[in-house]
């Protein structure tokens, strides 16, 4: 095999060989290969230059090849790529377990580090589980949740995601059975009643000796249909779940790190979670690292039961290379205005899609932070509509009736208004 491959060659090799997320081996839509990244933009293999919307799903907040965490990942590299985390420790680790400490809400202060997203979530259930087991209340074994959620892909993830109009319904005769309520029926900006919480409170009523805990994304909503909710329903869930005495896991994978225009999502409802999971941004889109954090209650509790320790271990848990990206990364968004750019990039955004309101193939437009949303009355076809956005010389990968962004924070207002005009264009032809 040549050193470097061709277009062509790497399509022949990717079509025969490699099995792309949510895709199949049929698939009329090739991908497109890129060369390089750097910065917002994105360098195909035949020489045409994208400016990315979607930030690699959410996680590229400085941008591509940032020359700090470049730098962070060759300095630790040269010391030590990886080491157990059994029994040993770190600095990278320690540094970012405080941090991560110092920016969560009040109360949360153990970190449990894993790989992504979807395993955070899996430990925060596992942790959930375990502290009621601990407690002497094996008979809190479930979980509720809210319908059009999304938690990840993994077995305990896809149990507390939309069993109906989520993407895992046909694992449903497999899965472990939850609980599942109304989806917040108020908008961002809607008044709150206390009806918007009548499903969830009676079924806590009638069931809450059996749950161990309550999970749901905090203010958006993303896969089930980037759906923006009052942060006062947040709030009202948090003041449930403390008197019906369940636990409640805040999933911040997606909105953690300043995207919704607060450092963490839940932070719009002035509330602290029992346990909070981050991910997808942790490293500015690096490499892949998540975390679990909880109170020093669920861990005690934890420890104090049967087996007297939390019982799950990673591999690779605390990768030193990872942590130190982690780490530069932080200090980055910590030291460097990212409310005033968030908030600038918002009303880019607004300005940028406006005139997409007025497309009556468009159902809403919505924006909250550094998101932007198109939503349409039908489904895209995704073999016709993404290379129309390539065309246009921007990366945009809708799903469902949904044609969104969320840019890296560094986007200039310029690109933001070529980025926006041209998804505008795109929906305009469809």
């Amino acid at each position: 095999m040549p050193q470097t491959l061709t277009e062509q060659q790497i399509l022949e090799l990717d079509s025969k060989h490699v099995w792309h997320p949510y895709s199949a081996f049929n698939m009329p839509l090739a991908p497109f290969p890129v060369a390089s990244a750097d910065g917002v933009r994105l360098t195909l293999k035949d020489g045409r230059e994208l400016i990315d919307g979607m930030s690699s799903w959410w996680s590229v907040l400085h941008g591509y090849n940032h020359p700090k965490l470049k730098a962070a990942a060759k300095d630790q590299i040269d010391t030590m790529a990886h080491v157990m985390f059994g029994g040993l420790t770190h600095e990278p680790a320690v540094r970012l377990c405080k941090t991560l400490v110092d920016i969560t809400p009040e109360g949360l202060e153990k970190v449990f580090i894993s790989d992504s997203g979807s395993v955070a979530c899996e430990v925060a259930i596992k942790m959930a589980f375990q502290y009621w087991i601990s407690q002497g209340q094996k008979q809190k074994n479930k979980l509720i949740t809210v319908r059009n959620g999304y938690h990840g892909d993994t077995f305990a993830t896809m149990s507390v995601s939309d069993p109906s109009t989520g993407m895992h319904h046909m694992f449903n005769e497999v899965l472990a059975q939850q609980i599942f309520v109304e989806a917040p029926q108020c908008l961002f900006n809607d008044e709150f009643e206390e009806s918007h919480v009548s499903d969830l409170k009676n079924t806590l009523e009638e069931k809450h000796q059996n749950i161990a805990a309550m999970i749901i994304e905090p203010i958006v909503q993303g896969t089930g249909g980037m759906r923006f909710y009052s942060p006062l329903y947040l709030k009202r869930v948090k003041e449930l779940c403390e008197e019906f005495n369940i636990l409640l896991i805040c999933d911040e994978i997606a909105t953690g790190f300043g995207r919704t225009g607060k450092m963490f999502a839940c932070e719009y409802a002035g509330i602290s979670p029992d346990i909070i999971c981050v991910g997808k941004a942790l490293t500015g889109g690096f490499m892949s690292l998540a975390a679990t954090i909880t109170s020093e209650k669920i861990a005690t509790g934890i420890c104090e039961g049967e087996a007297g320790v939390f019982m799950h271990g990673p591999t690779f848990m605390a990768n030193p290379l990872a942590c130190s990206v982690a780490n530069a990364s932080l200090d980055l968004l910590l030291n460097d205005n990212w409310q005033g750019k968030v908030k600038n990039l918002e009303q880019q955004l607004i300005k940028g899609l406006e005139p997409a309101k007025k497309l009556k193939q468009v159902a809403d437009v919505r924006v909250l932070g550094g998101i932007g949303v198109i939503e349409l009355h039908e489904p895209v076809h995704m073999p016709t509509v993404q290379p129309l956005f390539v065309e246009e010389g921007i990366w945009v990968r809708p799903f469902g009736k949904l044609v969104y962004i969320l840019p890296p924070f560094v986007i200039s207002d310029e690109d933001v208004a070529s980025l926006t005009a041209a998804m505008v264009r795109v929906v305009n032809r469809i």
